[in-house]
């Protein structure tokens, strides 16, 4: 089946409709830990448009959550994130050259899929309506106008919403100015390299194994069977691992794929390589244009209206029809997945349901006692 031909509105506004995620994480590590913004757009720039030549689908580059997260929290500084970064990047290459990603996701059952996917997009809507209740009214207002013009106007209305939003925003009070830091280069030390090891890349390695790799796949295959080949474990492996790889000793930040950012742009439109192109033409504008206050102009984007996105994204990515024609116990594996997903990790809710769909293969396949 050949590309269809790109609905330009729908590509451009598929291209953000992941900001929801992107924004907090990247502008907190450049306001509060004082990265270097320049290097962290130009960095995703490039990974989107290398991702736009090789898939031609819009698989989209994230932040790697655990670590961004963890390295706002805990005031961590530029080396610890390049020590994760080199080192996630490395372990993802290992284990896509290995086979490892593949024998996992071999494993990966549509109910475990379904499970999965459910679990995210159930934390999408509540870093959705975390977001929206920093401004209820603005908020549900927007994510009122998304439901009712569902479908082939929900580029116009998104594209709208948010130019409303930033003219609202820039009729209120002073946002203020994002730094504007010089790169430097750092060398992590011994403890930084343990540190990151054991408290950031441990952790956002099952994340992004599940998430970003295997689920990723699942979906995008899904969505288009005709380049199935392309969106394989392993080629997302890769991909990840090499844009951590040789973007951390410039400056960049441990970046991804991601199940949840795929669902957002799909739902708004992105079919074809031009939303990531447009994405990462975007990102290098405002790495070359930083120090000249370009950056200032994310502040006006209001963080209620990017929830209210996130949180039909979540909502349309949690939803399968599984959960009407789905047999009982497909059901259980959907339900007990996702559940543990969200109370423990991905990496448990993955394991639950592998062990029972494993089980119900077993008692499928032993013969019956005379």
């Amino acid at each position: 089946m050949p590309t269809p031909a790109p609905n330009r509105l729908n590509e451009f506004s598929g291209a953000f409709a992941d900001l929801g995620t992107f924004l907090p994480l990247v502008l907190g590590l450049i306001a509060l830990n004082g990265f270097s913004a320049e290097r962290i757009f130009l960095g995703f720039g490039l990974f989107a448009i290398a991702i736009a030549c090789y898939y031609r689908r819009p698989i989209p580059v994230q932040p790697m959550k655990v670590i961004a997260a963890m390295t706002i929290g805990l005031g961590l500084s530029p080396a610890v994130m390049e020590a994760s970064t080199l080192m996630i990047g490395l372990i993802l290459i290992l284990l896509a050259l290995s086979g490892a990603i593949t024998a996992l996701a071999r494993q990966l059952s549509q109910a475990v899929s379904v499970g999965l996917q459910l679990a995210i997009g159930l934390q999408l809507m509540k870093m959705g309506l975390e977001q929206i209740s920093l401004n209820w009214v603005a908020g549900l207002g927007a994510l009122g106008l998304l439901l009712m013009f569902r479908g082939n106007k929900a580029s116009i209305v998104m594209l709208l919403i948010i130019a409303g939003g930033i003219l609202w925003q820039s009729l209120g009070t002073n946002t203020g100015q994002l730094p504007r830091q010089s790169w430097q280069m750092t060398l992590p030390s011994l403890s930084e390299w343990q540190f990151a090891a054991f408290s950031l890349v441990l952790p956002q390695l099952a994340l992004t194994l599940t998430n970003a790799v295997i689920a990723t796949s699942a979906m995008a295959s899904d969505k288009f069977p005709e380049d199935k080949a392309r969106l394989t474990p392993k080629h997302l492996g890769l991909s990840s691992g090499l844009a951590n790889l040789l973007s951390a000793p410039f400056g960049g930040i441990a970046m991804c794929h991601g199940a949840g950012g795929l669902a957002a742009q799909y739902s708004f439109g992105a079919r074809t390589a031009l939303a990531p192109a447009i994405f990462g033409v975007s990102c290098l504008i405002f790495a070359t244009g930083w120090q000249y206050g370009l950056g200032d102009l994310l502040l006006l984007l209001p963080l209620p209206i990017l929830g209210a996105l996130l949180t039909l994204a979540g909502g349309q990515l949690a939803w399968s029809k599984r959960f009407l024609d789905g047999r009982p116990f497909c059901l259980v594996v959907i339900g007990a997945t996702a559940i543990t997903a969200l109370m423990v990790n991905m990496a448990a809710g993955l394991a639950l349901g592998l062990i029972l769909e494993w089980g119900r293969k077993r008692a499928i396949t032993r013969p019956e006692s005379l």
